[in-house]
């Protein structure tokens, strides 16, 4: 639990990351800001319509990148869990969500099989696998 609440405090401090998917051979990179921890999982927040659940649908494996002072680079795959009772605690947690987009809008996505590596200047200075 120690790793995954250490990405999720460096999400949390950044407020905003870029997740990249695929699409055929392409990589796609879009901003993404939401992001929750939820029965010991780590969950991220796509929007019915958009192109990211059409993408993840085909090929699960992300990657995400963050600067806030250090950088974190995770990748691994984003699984869905659509329960409404994890739509409505990123709501609590972000409320104008629910007021923008509403919950019914919402898909949402666990982290499975992450390796996430924290950076600085010097380089690697600290790890994170869940």
């Amino acid at each position: 639990m120690e790793d995954i609440q250490k990405v999720y405090d460096f999400l949390n401090k950044a407020n905003e990351f870029y997740l990249a998917t695929i699409e055929g051979d392409q990589p796609r990179v879009r901003v993404y800001g939401a992001s929750l921890l939820f029965e010991g999982k780590l969950y991220f927040m796509a929007i019915k319509g958009t192109e990211a659940p059409n993408q993840l649908e085909k090929n699960p494996k992300f990657e995400i990148c963050i600067f806030k002072n250090n950088v974190l680079r995770m990748s691994g795959k984003l699984v869905m869990d659509n329960r409404l009772e994890i739509r409505e605690a990123l709501v609590q947690k972000i409320p104008a969500l629910g007021m923008s987009i509403g919950t019914e809008n919402m898909i949402m996505y666990y982290v499975k099989d992450a390796d996430a590596s924290f950076y600085n200047l010097q380089g690697v200075y600290d790890s994170a696998h869940f």
